[in-house]
């Protein structure tokens, strides 16, 4: 059984501005690569980092393998964040301004991945890390949008996630258990979802 730490990366230059980022790939701010640094000291016992190839996770995943002397890290574009289309570098405002309404009543703009793309992709890299590493703990960087679609697809309530919070998962013989939330920041708590369902 292998768990996976499935984290958000560390504050970019476009969640300074609000944007939505999709696959852009914005760096890191200064307060993020020290958000970074200071994540590792909520970390024990990690067997290895893998990341989401984006600059963001992959920076985060870089700092934090560097100061625990873990890595070297590695990538994985199945864990990358979701392609959100034409909303891709727009604010909230902007996407109201330029699709009035569409965000309040979900109506995804053309070249938004779905829920299930997303979930086939996240799943089977999953796997292939339990494929790699039988057992341990796992830390994963990857994004935002990976993480909500992962609590839909168990049954969760939405409720948003910042900066290096995540999830705690079981992979084991194919079957993948969600465990709770956790924060690399602040106190590290870890907090328990509304549900924790077992899928394959």
């Amino acid at each position: 059984m292998v768990n996976l730490l499935v984290v958000r990366h560390a504050e970019s230059v476009w969640n300074v501005d609000g944007r939505w980022q999709g696959r852009a790939n914005p760096p890191l701010s200064v307060a993020g690569a020290a958000q970074a640094r200071d994540a590792a000291s909520n970390l024990d016992d990690v067997e290895c980092v893998v990341s989401s190839d984006l600059d963001r996770a992959r920076e985060t995943a870089e700092i934090i393998a560097e100061t625990l002397g873990a890595g070297p890290v590695t990538t994985d574009p199945g864990w990358r964040e979701r392609d959100v289309g034409l909303w891709q570098g727009l604010t909230s405002e902007q996407i109201e301004r330029d699709f009035p309404g569409d965000l309040a009543v979900r109506n995804y703009p053309p070249g938004w991945e779905s829920d299930e793309s997303l979930l086939e992709r996240v799943l089977s890299a999953s796997h292939r890390i339990a494929v790699r590493h039988t057992s341990g703990d796992v830390l994963v960087v990857s994004h935002a949008g990976v993480i909500y679609t992962l609590e839909r697809h168990f049954g969760c309530a939405f409720k948003r996630i910042g900066n290096l919070g995540g999830l705690r998962i079981q992979v084991q013989s194919g079957d993948v258990r969600l465990q709770g939330r956790i924060a690399l920041t602040g106190d590290g708590a870890c907090l328990t979802p509304t549900a924790t369902t077992e899928r394959r």
